[in-house]
C-alpha cells in the first residue's frame, strides 16, 4: 500500500465517524467536550453554525450520528450525542448573543423562500449574513414548516420551537404568511434573483382502493393532516380504540398523541417485520413504554362499516422473504384475516410530494414520482435561478438533512448571484493542531470513561399521558451531562505518526490496549488486513500506513479500533507518534 495522505481532508473526517455521519458534519466530539468543560455557550454557538436549529434537534433528531459512534465498539451503547446537544441549548447563557452581525448595507440581491421549515429558514440564516434580502413566504401562520405541524409538543415544546426559528426570522427575514402560493409564476414574476423552494412533502398518503376507505371516511384520517389538526385545536380529544396504521417516526407521533387525547385502547399495525420499520428504535420503545402495543406483519385489507360507521379493520398475516440482495417480499401466511375492533384509524403510511402550484409551463422538470430534477451537489432545477432542499428535493428524510441541503442550495444561490460557476465550491476549512502540554500530558482529558450511557429523566407517565403540552423527556442536568460527555472517546483527537524519527522500538504496540498499531511488511491492503495482530475486517474504516521504515517494514494502524487515548505518544521516547485536534467545518456561503 502507498503511505497514507493525513493532509487529505476526507482522510481524518472519516475517522471522526459521528461528524461524517452527521448531514450538516457538525463537530460532535469538539462540542462534547465543551459540555464536559461546562461551557455550554461554545458548545451552543459551534452546534448553531453547523446545525442551526441545537435545541430542536437535541429533541427530535434521528441521531444518525450515534450508530456511527465509536464507543459501539467497546460496549453495546453509544454516546448519547443528540441529547447533549440539549444539553448545551438546555444550559447556554440567557444573556449570551448568538447571532452574528447583519450586514446594514445589503448587496442589492433578493431571494425568495417559498416554505418555512428547516430548509429554507437556512438558506435564510446563511444568505442574510452575506447582505441578501430574503423574502418568505408559508401558508401557515408561523414558521418551522413540519417541525411545527407534526411533531407533537410533548416532544417538541413550542417555547424552544419559537426561540430558535426568531432567531433567524429576527435577523431580518421578510415574512409573507398565510399565503399561499397558487402557481410559481406568482413568484417569478416579482424578478427575484433567486428562489429556494423547501415546501417538504406536504401529503400524507392514504389508502384510496382498501374497501371501506370512502364509507368510513369520517373516522379515518391522514395521519399528518390529524397531528396538524391537533396542534391547531381541531381535534380535541378521540374515541377509546384507536388503530394507527404505519411504521414510521409519523405512526410513533400519531399513536403517542392518541394515547393523550383519550385513547385508551391504541394499538401501530405495520405491514412489514418489526426490524424492517422506518421509526427510530427510540421512538418505538417510547411508544411501547406508553403502553401502546406495536405489531408486525400485518396488512390492512378493508375497513370494516356496520350501521354507516367504522366497525375495526380486517388485517392479512404476512411473512418476510429476501432474496440474496437482501430485497424484501411480503406474502400472506394464508391464515383467516384478524378483525381488530377500533373507533378511529390514523393512516401514517408515508409521504409524499404535492407540487401542483408548479405549472408545466414554469420550465421546472419534473419526473414521474412529482420530484424536481435536481443537482445533487448544487439543488439547482432545470431552471437556473430555482432551487430545491430538504424534502421537497429528494423526497421525505429528516430534519437535520433538510439543515445540509439549506447550506449546500445557500453556497449555490450566493455563486449564481455573483455569477460564479456553481461547481466552483469552497473546500471544507481543516486544521491539525498539536495536543501536547509536555512529555506526559496532552491538552485534552484523554482517559477512557467507564461509565455506561446514563438514561435520560423522564416526566411521570401519569402527568404525561393527561397533558399533550407536557414535555415527556426532561433532559440531562449538568451533572449527569458531564458525565455522559466524558464517555465521548475524542475521535477528532488524531495519531499522527512521524517515519523519519521512529526507531522501532514497539513500544507503542505494547502499550496500545486494542492491539491496533502494527509493524510489518507491505502488501496489498486486503494482505495487510489479514496480517495485522487484530485483524482489520472493517473496510468501510481506512488503514493509516506509513512511509517505509529503515527495516523496509511500514506501520500499519487500524483506524477503526483506535481508542484516540494518546498513550502511543505518551510511551514512544522519540515523540514519533503525536496526537493533533483535527478541526473539520463543511463549506458555506460567503465563509472560506
Amino acid at each position: 500500500m502507498k503511505p497514507t495522505d493525513i493532509k487529505d481532508p476526507e482522510y481524518f473526517h472519516k475517522v471522526i465517524d459521528c461528524q461524517f455521519a452527521c448531514p450538516a458534519h457538525t463537530p460532535v466530539p469538539e462540542y462534547i467536550r465543551l459540555i464536559s468543560q461546562g461551557r455550554y455557550d461554545e458548545a451552543y454557538e459551534i452546534n448553531w453554525q453547523s446545525n442551526v436549529f441545537p435545541g430542536i434537534l437535541g429533541r427530535i433528531c434521528d441521531r444518525p450520528c450515534e450508530p456511527a459512534c465509536r464507543r459501539t465498539r467497546v460496549e453495546e451503547t453509544p454516546v448519547a450525542i443528540c441529547r447533549l446537544k440539549r444539553v448545551a441549548a438546555d444550559n447556554k447563557s440567557s444573556a449570551a448573543d448568538f447571532t452574528p452581525e447583519v450586514p446594514g448595507q445589503k448587496n442589492g440581491k433578493k431571494t425568495a423562500l417559498i416554505g418555512g421549515g428547516p430548509a429554507s429558514l437556512t438558506v435564510a440564516r446563511d444568505l442574510l449574513l452575506l447582505g441578501y434580502e430574503i423574502d418568505l413566504y408559508d401558508d401557515q401562520s408561523k414558521a418551522g414548516g413540519f417541525v411545527r405541524t407534526q411533531v407533537p409538543s410533548f416532544r417538541l415544546p413550542e417555547k424552544v420551537l419559537d426561540e430558535e426559528i426568531n432567531r433567524i426570522l429576527d435577523m431580518g427575514v421578510n415574512t409573507f404568511f398565510n399565503t399561499y402560493i397558487n402557481d410559481i409564476g406568482e413568484i417569478i414574476d416579482k424578478g427575484y434573483d433567486a428562489i429556494f423552494i423547501g415546501t417538504g412533502a406536504p401529503r400524507g398518503r392514504d389508502l384510496p382502493d382498501l374497501p371501506g376507505r370512502n364509507e368510513g371516511d369520517e373516522s379515518i384520517f391522514i395521519g399528518i393532516e390529524w397531528l396538524a389538526a391537533v396542534l391547531y385545536r381541531h381535534v380535541t380529544s378521540v374515541p377509546e380504540k384507536v388503530i394507527v396504521l404505519g411504521g414510521g417516526n409519523t405512526a410513533m407521533d400519531c399513536c403517542r398523541t392518541a394515547r393523550r387525547l383519550g385513547g385508551e385502547d391504541v394499538k401501530v399495525f405495520v405491514r412489514s417485520p418489526r426490524k424492517d420499520m422506518k421509526a427510530s428504535p427510540w421512538e418505538i420503545e417510547d411508544a411501547e413504554e406508553e403502553g401502546i402495543p406495536v405489531i408486525d406483519n400485518h396488512s390492512p385489507l378493508e375497513f370494516v362499516i356496520k350501521d354507516g360507521k367504522l366497525a375495526g379493520v380486517n388485517f392479512d398475516r404476512m411473512s418476510a422473504t429476501y432474496d440474496s440482495n437482501g430485497k424484501r417480499t411480503l406474502v400472506s401466511t394464508g391464515e383467516e384475516p384478524l378483525f381488530v375492533p377500533c373507533d378511529l384509524v390514523l393512516l401514517a403510511v408515508g409521504q409524499q410530494n404535492a407540487l401542483p402550484w408548479i405549472s408545466a409551463d414554469s420550465g421546472i422538470e419534473m419526473s414521474d414520482r412529482g420530484l424536481p430534477a435536481v443537482d445533487l451537489t448544487t439543488h439547482q432545477s432545470s431552471v437556473a435561478n430555482i432551487f430545491f432542499g430538504g424534502d421537497a428535493a429528494f423526497g421525505p428524510q429528516n430534519v437535520i438533512t433538510a439543515v445540509a441541503h439549506g447550506h449546500q442550495a445557500a453556497i449555490s444561490i450566493d455563486l449564481f448571484c455573483r455569477g460564479k460557476d456553481l461547481d466552483d465550491r469552497e473546500p471544507p476549512s481543516t486544521s491539525l493542531t498539536g495536543q501536547k502540554l509536555d512529555m506526559h500530558e496532552l491538552l485534552y482529558d484523554s482517559g477512557i470513561s467507564d461509565d455506561k450511557r446514563s438514561a435520560v429523566p423522564t416526566m411521570d407517565r401519569v402527568k404525561s399521558l393527561h397533558d399533550r403540552l407536557l414535555e415527556v423527556e426532561l433532559g440531562y442536568g449538568r451533572k449527569t451531562g458531564r458525565k455522559e460527555a466524558m464517555r465521548c472517546l475524542n475521535c477528532d483527537m488524531q495519531t499522527v505518526f512521524d517515519y523519519s524519527t521512529c526507531i522501532e522500538c514497539d513500544a507503542c504496540v505494547d502499550v496500545c490496549p486494542v492491539s491496533c498499531i502494527n509493524f510489518i511488511e507491505n502488501g496489498e491492503e486486503d494482505d495487510l488486513r489479514s496480517r495485522l495482530s487484530a485483524p482489520a475486517d472493517n473496510r468501510s474504516q481506512p488503514l493509516y500506513v506509513s512511509d517505509l521504515l529503515p527495516t523496509d517494514r511500514v506501520m500499519v494502524k487500524d483506524e477503526n479500533v483506535c481508542l484516540h487515548c494518546g498513550l502511543c505518544a505518551e510511551r514512544c521516547p522519540t515523540s514519533s507518534w503525536e496526537m493533533m485536534k483535527f478541526t473539520y467545518n463543511s463549506a458555506q456561503a460567503g465563509k472560506k
